[in-house]
Formats: C-alpha cells, structure tokens, sequence
C-alpha cells in the first residue's frame, strides 16, 4: 500500500528535500508541495492526501493556524511539523493540535524516515485490526510516546553502534511477541555476544523488557519484547 505525502514548505530547497526523503520510502509518494497553509488548504478541498508534512514559519497562513484550520474542517490527515521552531509554547500547541511527530531542522533522513514509519505503522495497526485489544493499543501508545532510543540518546557507549541499535529497534517494532537472543541473532546476523550486549543496552534504556522462560525443558532462557509504555 501507498501513502500519500503533502508538503508544505515556502522554501523551495527544503521542500525538495523533504520530496526527495518522502520518495526514498518506496511505500511512500508525494501528493504534491505548497508553499503556505492557504494553498494546502485549497489542495485539499480537491485532493486526497494522508499525511501532511508542514512548516509553522510561513507567509500568508503559518503552520500552526493551517492545523487549526485543518482540525476545524474535520480533515483526516495525520499531520507532522517540520520547523526550526524549538521554543516550548510552539510545540506545546502543536501537539495539542494532535499532530502525529514533530521534526526540528536540521535533522537527517533517518531521523525523517522513522516518523513515516510511525505513521505508516499506526495507519496499519488501525486497519489490520478490527477490535483494539489492550495490547494493540499499549503499542500504539507506546509508538507515541517514543520513536527510537538510537535517535534519542547522545554519546552511545562503548560497543553499541547507531546502525546496529536501530536495527534492533525496528526489529522489536515489527515482532512485538517475546524474543530469544537466537531468534533475534539469527534475524539480524549478528552473534550472540552481540546480541546480549545491545539487548542489555535497550533493557536499561528502557525500550525493551525481558522475563525468563522456565518452560524449555532445561536451562531458563531470557525473553525479550518492546515494553508497552516507555519510560524515556
């Protein structure tokens, strides 16, 4: 399935930037590119779209009074801030206005690529499954509540690589059931040690949870899945 993109940026080389990220995630197309909220408006009284990806600093109508606009016509779009706007009383309201993430520039693709992501694993959730039972919705919340400890976390230690660590992020993300070290070794092509040292790492951080399996036959093993409700 694809999703569509609008963008809406007043300068023209962030906006093609911004294009050209949306384009690098094959389940992702670009709906088309505005240069203010008064024009996004305009589109999308006469196309589709399922995501917006907004400025707040803009001529004629900024991103914040567009997502007021966007909440006051009952638009169902999922809507993500992109801005150089950092100050709390910005985000505060933006994120009141219920947008789905919020990027600061300058950020990077893979910080980009992981709020599509977000997006695309809610839109999922939400379609895939006819009654939310609590689990269904304590991913969903914890989805919310933090996108990825290698994006969040500063100087990683001694042993843990960014590349590595989101790997092993979006590997939880998409096996949400409980984990052994082999399953998730074996998944990702990496040894065991390896495996135990970056699972120890994300059970600090809080990302993961483990629990001890008793019911092997022999010696207990250790599980692992994402914990519903992050703590950073």
């Amino acid at each position: 399935m694809s999703y569509s993109v609008l963008i809406v940026e007043d300068d023209p080389m962030v906006a093609m930037i911004n294009e050209q990220y949306v384009l690098k995630n094959p389940d992702f197309t670009v709906a088309g590119s505005c240069r203010n909220g008064q024009e996004a408006i305009e589109f999308l009284q006469n196309q589709n779209a399922d995501l917006v990806l907004m400025d707040v600093f803009m001529p004629v109508m900024d991103g914040v009074s567009t997502l007021k606009k966007i909440r006051q016509l009952n638009y169902n779009f999922d809507v993500i801030m992109i801005t150089a706007a950092n100050d709390t009383s910005t985000i505060e309201e933006t994120m009141h206005l219920g947008v789905l993430d919020y990027l600061i520039k300058p950020f990077d693709y893979e910080r980009f690529n992981i709020s599509l992501e977000k997006f695309k694993n809610k839109i999922q959730l939400m379609h895939n499954t006819e009654v939310l039972d609590q689990k269904s919705l304590d991913s969903l919340i914890a989805s919310s509540a933090k996108n990825s400890v290698s994006e969040n976390t500063g100087n990683l230690p001694k042993g843990i690589q960014k590349t590595t660590l989101k790997h092993i992020e979006d590997y939880f993300t998409k096996n949400p059931n409980w984990q052994t070290v082999d399953m998730i070794a074996g998944a990702l092509g990496i040894s065991i040690v390896t495996a135990r040292n970056y699972l120890n790492f994300l059970t600090r951080e809080n990302f993961i949870e483990e629990d001890i399996n008793y019911g092997t036959g022999g010696r207990p093993s250790m599980l692992y899945r994402r914990t519903a409700k992050d703590g950073i």
